[in-house]
């Protein structure tokens, strides 16, 4: 009976801080933190605290902390009325002092995993991020990854320097997991609230713990995988899915126009197929944060096991060419119309976002186009409604007051390289000398449309 009861109340020790911080989840009286306020961060953050839970964000930049704090939104995707709730009631604030980590029972990591010169990953802001929590870690503590990265992560990096840190146990003194970030900016349907959670635990009660986190925020699916490994693998295989079918429909794009045919007919024709067919579209490039960068940190990965991950480098090869294509294009345009070369010649890009509706001009391709346009000594300007200025190189741009006829006729031809929603792109093809569009918005045909 001795044996019985000694062993009772070692599994009672055993899963005491797990109990004991699933009661506080699901109670609501956790304090929960997130690491990085910016596209990821900032709306996870305002989802905890909209969802009753005291939240406490972490960044290194004064300014947005300042902006937070004052209830002033920065990220497009949040509603600015809720930031400016949650904000007043005190269920959101943010810092830069680490030092409140000790207070807080979970932690998200959200911050930047960008390439560095050599196309590998930097884990610089996850490993920063990680030693600040080290330093705070305490027993019956929650920390979840949700910066997207290669797999293996979360316990080849971060679990080593949490346990060595602290002196604490994964699993037992503590809790580790993966969730990726499913944030798609612009997106007037999906939000963290409405989209499915993917988790992987380094164990089982991780797992418990990390999703009945997510269970008492989101209104959707909490989907439990077997590790962390799994979790960040999946992530990365969605990105990689969209990245190289993005770079078959520029491939075919490019062979289409050679062959005289109009490639977004085809894929019109190819959407009436109920099933085996999913539409991905052509365009200037690939930009944002995630899909141009995401899938080369399992290329970097790959070359651990000796595996050459041919179809992705593939694919990045033809999405890279996009910008210059479009500029050869246009020099085509301008050659064979108007008997213009590229120097000298005046254009106007409508739009420098990656994607419509959205003020990101990360990785955006039409950077890109801006510096090969430039770099044939084009005349270049732009309009973008949602992007009034911009630097490249310390050479400052700021897009044109107002998309009137004058500043459409004073330019050769006009680029259109992003469809914002709120641009009558018909009406500026009717005044303008020539368009070319490669984002198939203007619906109206004549001699002086080329399209992608």
């Amino acid at each position: 009976m001795l044996n019985v009861a000694k062993g009772l109340e070692m599994k009672k020790s055993k899963n005491y801080y797990k109990q004991q911080l699933l009661s506080k989840i699901k109670n609501k009286t956790a304090i929960l933190g997130v690491i990085g306020l910016g596209y990821v961060g900032l709306p996870l953050a305002v989802e905890k605290a909209k969802a009753g839970y005291k939240t406490i964000g972490f960044d290194i930049q004064e300014k947005k902390i300042h902006q937070v704090n004052k209830g002033e939104n920065y990220i497009s995707d949040i509603v600015d009325g809720d930031l400016k709730e949650v904000v007043n009631k005190g269920l959101l604030q943010a810092t830069s002092e680490y030092t409140f980590l000790r207070n807080v029972d979970t932690v998200c990591i959200c911050v930047p995993t960008p390439l560095d010169i050599y196309q590998q990953p930097d884990l610089s802001y996850i490993k920063n991020s990680t030693e600040n929590i080290s330093r705070y870690l305490h027993p019956e503590m929650l920390v979840i990854l949700e910066s997207t990265t290669y797999p293996g992560t979360t316990e080849e990096l971060i679990k080593p320097i949490l346990e060595k840190t602290s002196g604490l146990k994964c699993g037992k003194d503590f809790f580790l997991a993966f969730s990726p970030e499913r944030i798609d900016p612009g997106n007037p349907w999906y939000k963290i609230r409405n989209t499915p959670k993917v988790v992987g635990g380094v164990t089982p009660d991780c797992s418990e713990v990390a999703s009945c986190l997510y269970q008492n925020i989101i209104q959707s699916q909490v989907y439990i995988v077997s590790s962390p490994k799994v979790a960040e693998m999946e992530k990365i295989y969605e990105n990689v899915f969209r990245y190289t079918n993005i770079a078959l429909a520029n491939e075919m794009a490019i062979l289409c126009h050679k062959m005289g045919i109009d490639f977004w007919e085809v894929i019109e024709a190819a959407k009436t197929k109920p099933y085996g067919f999913m539409p991905f579209y052509p365009g200037p490039g690939v930009g944002g944060h995630c899909i141009p960068l995401d899938p080369f940190y399992l290329t970097w990965k790959a070359k651990e096991y000796n595996y050459h991950t041919r179809l992705i480098e593939l694919s990045g090869e033809i999405n890279r060419y996009m910008p210059e294509y479009v500029v050869e294009r246009t020099a085509a345009i301008l050659s064979q119309k108007f008997k213009k070369p590229l120097n000298g010649a005046k254009i106007l890009l409508l739009g420098v976002a990656y994607k419509k509706d959205v003020s990101d001009i990360r990785e955006s391709p039409v950077i890109k186009v801006i510096k090969l346009l430039e770099r044939e000594k084009a005349i270049i300007s732009y309009y973008d409604p949602y992007v009034h200025r911009f630097s490249i190189e310390e050479k400052e741009y700021e897009s044109i007051k107002q998309l009137d006829e004058a500043e459409i006729l004073a330019r050769d031809i006009i680029i259109i390289t992003t469809d914002h929603s709120n641009i009558d792109y018909d009406s500026v093809a009717k005044k303008a000398k020539f368009v070319f569009d490669t984002r198939n918005v203007v619906k109206s045909s004549s001699e002086k449309i080329e399209k992608l």
